[in-house]
């Protein structure tokens, strides 16, 4: 598999449809990995983008909680609480942990994350909660397909929330 100089894997260019969904999310979560490396806490707290009051250590949070939120709760149906401070999305910063701390908390959700997908059918299905089902169009159930696509789609989004946090933080740019 081709790596870029950061050393993120470039998803292949053929693939069966799991393969490649499960590289497109592993790329943006080392993308995300990327834009974070190398800062300390006082800089991943800058909410440099105003009047936004987002920062990288809220963003890392709110990913930890996407994670846990559509493959664990939803797909698995788990059981299990909200990781910072009960909180549902994740973005108020939980000033009790550092950034390292968090990090490791989404690398650990993402690890518990692609065990549990590991061989699944993309056609399974996992059960929205009824203020979930209502949001996106009623049926609370939800294939492992729809869940991957939408972090893939998360992901995307926020990387590129990131990518003016960094910027605005020390004017590190790219990819």
């Amino acid at each position: 598999m081709t790596t870029l100089p950061d050393g993120r894997r470039i998803p292949p260019l053929t693939a069966d449809e799991p393969a490649m969904l499960a590289s497109w999310l592993d790329m943006h979560r080392a993308t995300l990995a990327v834009k974070c490396a190398g800062l300390d806490d006082e800089q991943t707290l800058r909410t440099p983008v105003e009047p936004s009051a987002l920062s990288l250590f809220g963003l890392v949070q709110h990913l930890a909680e996407v994670e846990r939120n559509w493959i664990q709760r939803v797909f698995a149906r788990r059981d299990v609480p909200w990781i910072f401070a009960g909180e549902r999305g994740g973005f108020t910063v939980d000033r009790s942990r550092t950034f390292t701390e968090v990090v490791a908390v989404w690398e650990r959700e993402v690890a518990v994350n692609r065990e549990i997908c590991a061989g699944r059918s993309l056609d399974e299905t996992g059960r929205l909660g009824p203020e979930e089902a209502a949001v996106v169009g009623g049926d609370e159930s939800v294939s492992l397909r729809w869940i991957l696509i939408h972090l893939i789609e998360e992901y995307a989004r926020h990387n590129g929330h990131a990518d003016l946090l960094r910027e605005r933080i020390d004017g590190v740019t790219g990819a």
